[in-house]
């Protein structure tokens, strides 16, 4: 049990748990970064049995976490699938959590589904976040929902401490080993990994991953071709890698397209070849990590290697890499940043990202990563 004494009057008493809920609907990085409240839990009450419910395609973010005892998922697929269909597999799930009789419920999100599944599993305890414009539009069905709700700093907080603001809500305080995040890639994608790159002859290199879902996350293909370059003339290889995602690898084909023969052969082309649990095996392995703010960026921070992220309309206060050296690197020319928009007035490009100098990201990766042979 934590040393620090608890002076909430309505925290919750753990003897009475037993089974706990941790629900994040939400994209890959948001799910990884949940991973410190599973461990923070575990820590101080190790009796819990900790389960997820997560969208079935963010579900490798979790797998394998060696303090949740199963990652309960929901397609979102779903829902094309017919309404007959689809309540078909709604209801499964229902009725699979309400086999666990859960004691506590953790809502990490706004989503509705929150409050309807707090009402249907009735568990003794449950969390969520205060956030102001949540509260003035669902009233009291929303607020009566839950049991607790925690206050959501408006001073800018990294999402990792907030997520564990729950925690503290309910009376538990996270030590500082429990606040790294935690992936475990697992050995067959690890010896995959090493397997395509003792194929490739590659031991030393430097993770370059260019591309985002969020097209107006991403950087320009010339300039990115240029930082590969200066990579491979300091003798650097580079692995490049992307989503299977058509627009994803139509980008690095342009941003090798732009990079010249020599250091073209100083390139492995990884983009559309990896897993999740893959990924995060290859860039285990690298020197150094340079992307934009996406899942990779996260992912890297979570297996301890060294990050340079490029931020556009995005907060690196809230989603900056996490508890490890990095450089971030955001436009100082323009105030609006950061704005939170898709590409200035919504058409997709950012140009306080676009505009970002090579020279400038450069330095970055020079300062951070390791003395190159």
């Amino acid at each position: 049990m934590s040393h620090i004494p608890n002076y909430l009057g309505d925290a919750i008493d753990f003897a009475q748990v037993h089974r706990v809920l941790v629900v994040k609907l939400r994209h890959h990085g948001d799910v990884l970064l949940t991973s410190p409240v599973f461990r923070a839990l575990k820590k101080r009450h190790p009796h819990l049995d900790i389960d997820a419910l997560v969208y079935h395609d963010t579900r490798e973010m979790l797998t394998l976490h060696p303090d949740i005892r199963c990652v309960h998922t929901i397609d979102r697929n779903w829902k094309h699938l017919g309404l007959r269909e689809q309540w078909r597999h709604e209801r499964a799930l229902l009725g699979e959590l309400k086999q666990r009789r859960y004691d506590l419920f953790i809502h990490l999100t706004e989503h509705w589904r929150g409050a309807l599944l707090t009402r249907r599993l009735r568990p003794r305890y449950s969390v969520t976040a205060s956030i102001p414009k949540v509260r003035q539009t669902r009233g009291r069905l929303w607020k009566r929902s839950f049991t607790h709700h925690y206050p959501v700093a408006l001073t800018g907080r990294h999402t990792v401490e907030t997520h564990l603001d729950a925690l503290r809500r309910l009376g538990v305080q996270p030590g500082e080993a429990e606040r790294d995040l935690l992936l475990v890639p697992g050995e067959l994608a690890e010896k995959t990994v090493d397997e395509i790159l003792g194929e490739h002859g590659v031991d030393d290199f430097v993770h370059v991953h260019p591309t985002s879902r969020w097209l107006f996350k991403c950087w320009r293909e010339d300039k990115v071709a240029a930082v590969i370059e200066r990579l491979a003339a300091e003798g650097c290889r580079v692995v490049i890698t992307a989503a299977p995602d058509d627009r994803e690898l139509a980008m690095v084909r342009n941003i090798l397209g732009h990079v010249g023969d020599t250091a073209k052969d100083s390139v492995t082309d990884l983009s559309g070849q990896l897993s999740l649990k893959e990924l995060a095996a290859l860039t285990a392995r690298a020197r150094l990590f340079f992307g934009m703010d996406s899942v990779p960026m996260h992912i890297a921070a979570a297996m301890g290697t060294p990050c340079v992220a490029l931020f556009g309309p995005s907060n690196p206060v809230l989603w900056g890499p996490w508890r490890v050296p990095h450089r971030i690197i955001q436009s100082e020319m323009h105030p609006c940043t950061p704005c939170g928009i898709d590409g200035c007035g919504g058409g997709k490009v950012s140009e306080c990202l676009t505009t970002l100098e090579v020279e400038r990201v450069w330095r970055a990766i020079d300062e951070l990563s390791p003395a190159r042979p």
